[in-house]
C-alpha cells in the first residue's frame, strides 16, 4: 500500500496531536505533580484589596518606615523608634514564590523594636515579607521582596 504525502501529513498531524494529549492528560491525572495556587482563597483575598491598599497607604505615610536588614541570624524588620513597640499587634506572612509549602506565617511578639525572622524559616531563594499590622488603633502594611 502507497500512502501518498497529504496522508503522511494527516498521519503525522494526527500521532503529534496525540503525543500532546497523552502528556496533557498525564500531569492533570497524576498527583505528583504540583499544580499549586498562589493562595487557596483567592477571591476572599481579592475582596480585601481597597483596605490593603488603605494600610499600604498609612504605612508609606509614616515619617520613618519599617526597614529590613539581613544578618547573620535570619532577617531583622525594624519598626519605627517613635512608636511604643509594645502597643505593636500583627502578622508576619512568609511567602516562598517557588514553593508553597515554604510559606509561613508568624504573629508579631516584640521585645524591642526589632522584629528577627530567624534562619530555621528561611531557605535560601526569593521570600515576599508581608506585614499586617496594628498600632493604637491605625492599620498599616508593609511588604518587602528579599533575596535570602
Amino acid at each position: 500500500m502507497k500512502i501518498n504525502w497529504g496522508t503522511g501529513i494527516v498521519i503525522a498531524f494526527a500521532l503529534f496531536m496525540t503525543f500532546i494529549l497523552y502528556f496533557v492528560i498525564k500531569v492533570q491525572l497524576d498527583d505528583s505533580y504540583d499544580r499549586e495556587l498562589v493562595v487557596e482563597d483567592y477571591y476572599q483575598q481579592e475582596l480585601k484589596v481597597q483596605g490593603n491598599i488603605e494600610k499600604t497607604n498609612n504605612a508609606n505615610a509614616l515619617k520613618t518606615k519599617v526597614k529590613f536588614n539581613k544578618t547573620a541570624d535570619g532577617i531583622e524588620v525594624s519598626f519605627p523608634q517613635d512608636f511604643d513597640y509594645k502597643n505593636i499587634i500583627g502578622i508576619v506572612s512568609l511567602y516562598r514564590p517557588s514553593n508553597q509549602k515554604l510559606d509561613s506565617e508568624m504573629k508579631i511578639s516584640l521585645s524591642s523594636s526589632h522584629l528577627l525572622i530567624p534562619n530555621s524559616n528561611l531557605v535560601g531563594g526569593l521570600w515576599g515579607i508581608t506585614i499586617d499590622w496594628e498600632y493604637q488603633g491605625k492599620e498599616y502594611r508593609t511588604k518587602e521582596s528579599i533575596y535570602y
